[in-house]
């Protein structure tokens, strides 16, 4: 389930939170731009013994957008066979979706900040949300935590 808001700083976030086990999640927050080319944020992961954190991933106007591809996969709410992967230009937010039975879909979400530097890291957490009505409640947040609109 995705929910948004404003926290006690004022700077809009949206956590997704797995159906299956509410502790695992992910957050985007402290949205900022320095022109009209790009959107930077951070996003956080949360599991059971795993914390991490990209301070600054980067969202360009020219790229798939992270939205449009949570739409589409709002819009197959039927479900699909393969696994469907977007990722942003730099590589430091990956997410890939698998659709099983009963109407659910699988979001892995990958942090790899700097993917080619030595001595990187990477963390994922998988949320579990309903095909229809989750998922486009979720695309609609983060379009609006990107374009810096209020829900």
């Amino acid at each position: 389930m995705a929910s948004s808001d404003r926290g006690t700083d004022d700077k809009p976030w949206v956590t997704i939170r797995c159906q299956d086990n509410p502790s695992v999640g992910v957050t985007f927050r402290d949205r900022f731009s320095f022109d009209a080319d790009s959107v930077h944020y951070a996003v956080e992961l949360r599991a059971p013994g795993l914390t991490a954190r990209v301070n600054e991933v980067v969202a360009w106007i020219w790229d798939s957008d992270l939205t449009t591809f949570l739409e589409y996969l709002a819009s197959d709410y039927q479900g699909w066979d393969d696994e469907r992967r977007w990722q942003t230009n730099d590589q430091d937010l990956a997410v890939s979706a698998v659709f099983r039975s009963g109407g659910y879909v699988g979001l892995t979400w990958v942090l790899r900040p700097w993917p080619q530097a030595a001595g990187g890291w990477s963390a994922s957490a998988t949320t579990w949300l309903e095909a229809g009505e989750q998922m486009t409640s979720l695309a609609a947040d983060v379009r609006n935590f990107l374009t810096g609109k209020q829900p």
